[in-house]
């Protein structure tokens, strides 16, 4: 282990040992999941694949319940996700990939390489790009990897991430490199250049339903959206957590002005988009 994390070296890292043994509860869930391998006949056939939807989903389930502040669902959630990492912590030491000390002290040596202004003498912390851009060489060398003729300025992005967390990842590595705008207002700029775009190649017959535009119009709504993440990303907010905001609070007032409607007896689905409109506008009003 490294020697930083077992010897205290200095006043920023004095009580690191001490914190890593005050709680062994963690642990728990580990004796939880071999008891499980060793006596139950589902748990035993499960591999690290089969298992992956399930970890998937957990883990989209505890951002749910983050999105609504919901604590005892997310307390239950976050069970469910921690039972699923430790599933495939436990998997990997059977198959003799890897054990939980190796994982838990990865992920000591990692934090105190990329918090020197908690471990170390920085005063500040270091640029995480920079900084990941220097893990990635290291680990290269490490592996004695063949020197790179090019350079891709994405790698390490995880290609699994939704669309809208992705655009705000490559924008902000492509940052890095100088490639971007001196302030929101260039970025604003886009958006409106990009709507500009859409509006001239959109057919004059709106459509609804997904998958019936054209490639050049879903071209242009893809520069939109782009567009538009990198603004949310200049703005200081995340894309993806935006537009979750935006969904709740769209399918809250959603919900009362149905509710509104079935109060005065009008039938909300048929009655049309006027009276709909008015009762959209009441609603904003109590919010306001």
């Amino acid at each position: 282990m490294n020697d930083k994390l077992a010897t205290p070296g200095g006043p920023k890292t004095l009580h690191l040992r001490e914190r890593r043994e005050e709680d062994d509860t963690l642990g728990r869930v580990l004796a939880l999941v071999r008891l499980l391998r060793d006596r139950c006949p589902w748990d035993k056939k499960q591999t690290a694949q089969s298992l992956r939807p399930y970890l998937l989903e957990e883990a989209h389930e505890v951002a749910e319940a983050i999105n609504v502040e919901d604590d005892a669902l997310l307390q239950k959630e976050l069970g469910d996700l921690l039972l699923n990492v430790a599933f495939q912590v436990i998997l990997a030491e059977e198959r003799g990939a890897f054990s939980t000390k190796d994982v838990i002290t990865a992920l000591e040596e990692k934090m105190v390489a990329r918090h020197p202004h908690v471990f170390g003498d920085s005063e500040s912390p270091p640029d995480w790009e920079t900084m990941k851009a220097a893990e990635r060489t290291s680990e290269a060398a490490l592996q004695n990897e063949p020197v790179k003729t090019g350079i891709d300025p994405f790698e390490g992005i995880p290609p699994g991430l939704d669309p809208l967390s992705r655009a705000a990842r490559v924008q902000k590595r492509m940052a890095t490199f100088n490639f971007d705008w001196e302030s929101i207002e260039g970025a604003l700029a886009k958006v409106r250049e990009e709507i500009e775009e859409l509006q001239q190649v959109a057919d004059t017959n709106l459509v609804f339903d997904i998958g019936d535009a054209s490639a050049r119009v879903e071209e242009e709504v893809g520069d939109l959206l782009f567009a538009a993440a990198n603004t949310a990303r200049l703005a200081g907010a995340h894309p993806a957590n935006a537009l979750l905001v935006s969904i709740s609070k769209f399918e809250n007032r959603c919900r009362r002005m149905i509710e509104l409607a079935e109060m005065r007896s009008i039938d909300w689905e048929t009655v049309g988009l006027e009276t709909l409109d008015r009762l959209w506008d009441e609603v904003k009003q109590e919010e306001a």
